[in-house]
């Protein structure tokens, strides 16, 4: 069984470990400048994102972040907890400065570990999906994961996926890529995916789910989502994921960051 490790772990502690694992310990000042290479792919939920960046990661030989479900599995463990934001916000923050990440392939497949727990299918729940917005727009808890997303490129070359990657986090990622699709067709990919996993699914609900998601994540007041002026935007509509990395992979040479797509 092969396991390729990335852990950090949030502390209120200040410095940096690199060990087996790329470990980050999470810290208010963190706009040290980046030695690694990142490559940023921004997008809307259920844009494609997840899946094209970990092609690119695997293509690439560089290490795949994924940022959104760092913050799923802040308001996973705020759910577990009994916290809500917008009544707990201090409690949440102070949950999400306390969290171990650990970042493991196993078997080919990414895998995210909080405090030696294998979150990776309980924060893609409909409860949790719906609680990482309201958790995320929290600035205590942007703060302290977006210093933990910095010091994981200090030394490592990453694929790094969310929503502020190339406008916040990493204004200056070697590469940007902005990818989008219609509402309808991004509903249709999360329907189609809950009832891969057995699960029971309406497509009106999750189309309206997406849609007021969307307006949450473009209209808060922390890191909303947008695309930065220097992205290169994908329309992934009618496109194959395998297409989509295509084009990613072409971009990516012709910045000089691989040596061939």
């Amino acid at each position: 069984m092969k396991r390729n490790k990335a852990r950090f772990k949030t502390t209120r502690r200040a410095g940096f470990q690199p060990a087996n694992a790329a470990r980050a310990k999470l810290e208010t000042a963190s706009s040290a400048p980046v030695t690694g290479c990142v490559v940023a792919i921004d997008g809307p939920a259920g844009s494609g994102k997840s899946t094209v960046a970990k092609a690119v990661a695997d293509r690439a030989g560089f290490t795949y972040i994924d940022t959104g479900a760092m913050y799923r599995a802040a308001a996973y463990r705020a759910m577990k907890a009994g916290l809500s934001p917008s009544q707990d916000d201090e409690a949440i923050a102070a949950l999400a400065a306390e969290l171990d990440f650990e970042f493991r392939t196993v078997d080919g497949e990414p895998k995210l570990f909080v405090d030696g727990e294998d979150v990776s299918v309980v924060i893609r729940t409909p409860q949790v999906s719906q609680l990482s917005s309201p958790v995320s727009a929290i600035p205590a808890v942007r703060e302290h994961l977006v210093a933990a997303q910095r010091r994981m490129a200090e030394r490592i070359p990453v694929v790094m996926e969310g929503r502020d990657i190339g406008t916040v986090v990493f204004p200056d990622a070697a590469v940007k890529v902005f990818l989008t699709a219609s509402a309808e067709e991004r509903a249709r990919r999360r329907y189609q995916q809950r009832l891969e996993r057995g699960e029971e699914a309406s497509y009106e609900e999750i189309l309206a789910a997406q849609l007021e998601r969307d307006r949450r994540d473009c209209s808060r007041a922390v890191a909303p989502l947008r695309k930065a002026e220097d992205a290169i935007e994908i329309d992934s509509d009618g496109l194959t994921a395998d297409e989509v990395v295509a084009e990613v992979m072409k971009l990516l040479a012709a910045r000089g960051v691989v040596d061939r797509e």
